[in-house]
């Protein structure tokens, strides 16, 4: 396996990949990629995590990257940086699709926690506001589908839990209200949360769901019963306590990769 880093414009972004080289046994030449969104509450990339989760996605034919994107410590306020860096890395992604063997028709960005906000924001803004923010087309930035984990989706709505932070994260909130933004040109979504997540209340997850019912778009929404904050994987590989090692929550990587199939 392949491993490559790639600076991604003049800020602070990065992308790192995982990518399998042809199989001649099988005849397979191109592979679907997944770029992993690692949380971090906009202070800082767990990068462990997200090298075990695009690992896992990796383990099952996925040309496997993760985004370390603009943080708080970068730039106040925040606004759409990490959306902007999450596009430019589907631009390289897309553009270097044949040295790095990828099916350019299969990109899917997956998000945990603030990288699922960012996320559910590039779902909204792919086609409306990032091309000309980009200077580029939407069809160089157009996802196949999305994933989001644990999402943040509206700031006001239980995380961050204060003005303070709030103001480092936005000047403008209706901006970062990710459902509030969702039209007809969002990608077919996948969904996963737990009932009783602390940190991030579920409202989250289920106000995003409800945009896209609104719209008619397709989406797949899983509510578990139980797990904190930061699952990942759910299985003892992630598990940062006891409680999150959570068997039950851990069906979503199944529940996900069948839903991509599906998709495919």
């Amino acid at each position: 396996m392949q491993v490559i880093q790639q600076k991604l414009g003049t800020g602070p972004a990065q992308l790192t990949g995982f990518l399998h080289t042809p199989d001649q046994n099988t005849g397979k030449t191109h592979y679907p990629a997944i770029i992993i969104v690692p949380g971090g509450g906009y202070t800082h990339i767990p990068v462990g995590q997200a090298e075990t989760l695009a690992m896992a996605f990796a383990g099952h034919g996925y040309q496997a990257f993760y985004l370390e994107y603009t943080l708080l410590s970068d730039q106040q306020p925040l606004g759409l940086a990490p959306v902007l860096d999450l596009a430019r890395a589907m631009q390289l992604i897309r553009q270097q699709a044949t040295s790095w063997h990828i099916d350019s028709e299969q990109l899917t960005p997956v998000g945990f926690s603030v990288g699922g906000h960012i996320v559910a924001l590039y779902n909204d803004y792919w086609q409306t506001k990032l091309p000309a923010l980009l200077q580029t087309t939407a069809a160089e930035l157009k996802p196949r589908n999305v994933i989001l984990s644990y999402p943040v989706i509206n700031p006001t709505d239980g995380y961050p839990t204060d003005a303070a932070t709030l103001a480092k994260w936005t000047s403008n909130v209706s901006e970062m209200a990710a459902e509030t933004q969702v039209n007809v040109q969002n990608r077919p979504t996948f969904i996963w949360v737990t009932a009783d997540d602390p940190l991030v209340p579920a409202t989250n997850a289920l106000a995003y769901a409800s945009a896209l019912a609104q719209q008619q778009l397709p989406y797949e929404l899983h509510v578990f019963n139980h797990g904190p904050h930061g699952l990942a994987l759910a299985n003892a590989q992630t598990a940062w306590k006891a409680d999150a090692d959570q068997p039950h929550a851990a069906h979503w990587l199944t529940l996900a990769l069948e839903w991509l199939q599906s998709q495919a």
